[in-house]
């Protein structure tokens, strides 16, 4: 919203009575919860559960109404571990499940999650423990949801599922479209990353390819190659197969909450931003969402950002322009507050005089 209200000043320099809609949005990283609510309006809460590595820890997410908003990473997330402590075969998304049944319990039944920066590869197995869902090995025994023991569930027993948790509906913020399992599935490329060691990344990957069997058994969904099943180390297929959740791009499910097509509706000019529009733009940037809802009604969208990378991809994305606010400033001088927000304010008022 700073860089909103900056380009605000910039724009009523030029066009006082000009009317002026801003609206915070998100790509399903960080930021996406605050931009949600932000929209919706609602509340924080803030609850003890287990961190990856099943300690307690407080965490957070957002309500408004009956709809629950919330990022898994803030349970599950990379970040919360030191690097000596990443361990993707024993991490879990316990925590993960704890957010979702305690807003169950709020009166919650629509559920708008980022899954992102995830610090496990346990298949989804541990958030579906903490729902009531039991793994079960060949002698019977019950299994924690962890990495490990992927390969050794034999049996999946539904039936203390919570009622009002397989009620719910769940849209799941997923940006990358990384399969279950195999060579691009969610061991093999996202493990490394998470700690794993090569031979780790093998065991990893052999328990989601018998784990996706089993869910296609018992559930009849085949979720081995679906794209995005592999986001957070296999989550995102979880929320699929278990609780029939839509999985969406993070941008489109942050504008379809704050219902952005209505509020860009007969708008004359949008006007969006990054930090540095390059090649990777396209690929669910949160510019490029809202120049693709904006395309749709035909209204043109000028973008602000700090840098240009010149390529193809950047010359052909079909922005009406696009202006680095810059320039040759050092970036630690360009990024200062004061600066980037005065240079964002020319930055629009030079747009705006383009379109009048």
């Amino acid at each position: 919203m700073e860089v909103a209200e900056a380009a605000e000043m910039g724009i009523r320099s030029v066009w006082p009575e000009c009317e002026v809609v801003k609206v915070a949005v998100a790509d399903g990283g960080e930021g996406t919860v605050e931009a949600i609510m932000a929209s919706l309006g609602g509340r924080s809460v803030e609850i003890t559960v287990n961190d990856p590595l099943m300690r307690p820890l407080r965490a957070c997410y957002c309500i408004a109404g009956d709809v629950a908003v919330m990022e898994m990473s803030a349970a599950s997330g990379l970040p919360l571990l030191s690097p000596e402590e990443r361990d993707p075969m024993s991490a879990s998304t316990f925590g993960t499940g704890e957010m979702i049944l305690d807003a169950v319990r709020r009166g919650c039944r629509r559920f708008l999650i980022g899954i992102g920066g995830s610090a496990t590869n346990d298949g989804g197995t541990g958030m579906l423990s903490a729902l009531g869902v039991r793994f079960l090995d060949s002698e019977g025994r019950v299994l924690s949801g962890t990495g490990e023991n992927l390969s050794s569930i034999s049996s999946i027993d539904l039936s203390g599922l919570d009622p009002a948790v397989a009620g719910s509906s769940f849209t799941v913020a997923c940006d990358v479209d990384t399969p279950f399992c195999g060579r691009e599935g969610a061991a093999a490329v996202f493990a490394p990353q998470k700690g794993a060691t090569p031979s780790q990344v093998a065991v990893l990957d052999r328990g989601m390819q018998s784990f996706a069997e089993l869910i296609n058994d018992v559930l009849g969904t085949d979720i081995s190659a679906m794209k995005g099943a592999g986001a957070a180390g296999g989550l995102g297929g979880a929320f699929h197969a278990f609780l029939g959740a839509e999985l969406k791009t993070g941008v489109d499910m942050v504008l379809d909450a704050i219902a952005f097509d209505r509020l860009i509706a007969g708008s004359d000019l949008v006007i969006t931003g990054e930090g540095k529009i390059d090649f990777q733009t396209v690929r669910g940037k949160t510019a490029y969402g809202v120049l693709r809802r904006a395309q749709r009604q035909g209204i043109p969208v000028a973008a602000i950002c700090g840098r240009i990378e010149q390529c193809p991809e950047v010359e052909n994305m079909g922005f009406a322009c696009v202006d680095a606010v810059s320039g040759n400033l050092p970036l630690e001088t360009a990024m200062r507050p004061e600066v980037a927000a005065a240079n964002v304010a020319h930055a629009a008022e030079t747009v705006l005089k383009r379109f009048l």
